[in-house]
């Protein structure tokens, strides 16, 4: 009969969910390198996306002041990645719930925060891998960041931030949906707060109602911060959620992690019941 040891003390059970957390981040992302086309296709919207609106819409804008319309766009991409990051978590997620694999890791004796944990390192690894192939693909089409390397690390820290506080909201959203096909279809509903930002173009050439929705929105103050800490050209609001981005950056994403990792646990404790 096998006897299933259970640590007494906080360090041993800190430690048991530490390893446990990453047995399942080698599982998720063994699942992601052992599906080529999943891989290949996420690894590819970067460079599809700098050829599409650096290229195609690009020849068409024009930042006011006369800078380079590519070295505007691509923290605007940056960030746009990170956001469109959120199907992905939601999605994986949801599958994982409707095959039972969630169901049948709740039977198993590790720690319970182990299926969370791992889902969080696993999508901030996959958002790292993108992040790299875009500032690769910026760099060929001519983009280049002016600061010190301490400024460039900031920014990209500042983007993995945002994605890691999106990664909670999609868990969160991930436990509630019933299927992946739900996932999905939350496309349509995403996109309107990749691209009412200040993504592509300065929220102060938008109408004036939609202007500050844009400012508003989490992913500009991001966007508008590395491009401060990148030193690409911005076009500066006279709103003050426009003339703060660095704090908002930061608060943002440390706001929403408040709000949906409490209720992303809760969510799934109730499911392990």
């Amino acid at each position: 009969m096998t006897t299933i040891t259970i640590p007494r003390t906080r360090s041993e059970r800190l430690r048991a969910a530490m390893s446990d957390a990453a047995t399942m981040t080698r599982r998720n992302l063994s699942y992601w390198l052992r599906s080529p086309e999943e891989m290949i296709g996420a690894l590819a919207f970067p460079l599809i996306s700098v050829l599409l609106f650096g290229y195609v819409f690009g020849s068409a804008m024009v930042v006011p002041g006369g800078a380079d319309y590519r070295e505007y766009l691509m923290p605007g991409l940056f960030g746009m990645t990170m956001m469109f990051g959120l199907v992905n978590t939601i999605s994986a997620v949801a599958t994982d719930r409707e095959r039972g694999v969630t169901d049948r890791f709740m039977a198993m004796p590790i720690s319970s925060s182990a299926i969370l944990a791992g889902r969080s390192v696993t999508d901030i690894i996959r958002a790292s891998a993108d992040l790299v192939v875009l500032l690769g693909c910026g760099y060929l089409v001519g983009w280049r960041w002016h600061g010190s390397v301490w400024e460039a690390l900031a920014a990209v820290g500042l983007l993995l931030l945002l994605r890691f506080a999106l990664i909670w909201v999609g868990i969160y959203i991930g436990l509630v949906l019933r299927s992946p096909d739900s996932a999905a279809a939350l496309y349509p509903l995403v996109l309107p707060f990749a691209m009412v930002a200040n993504t592509f173009v300065p929220p102060a050439l938008m109408p004036g109602w939609l202007g500050a929705v844009a400012e508003a929105n989490p992913m500009s103050s991001t966007v508008a911060a590395t491009r401060e800490l990148f030193g690409n050209p911005a076009v500066p609001g006279d709103s003050w959620l426009a003339e703060h981005p660095l704090p908002l950056a930061v608060g943002w994403p440390l706001l929403l992690l408040v709000v949906f990792v409490p209720l992303a646990v809760h969510r799934y404790r109730r499911a392990r019941r």
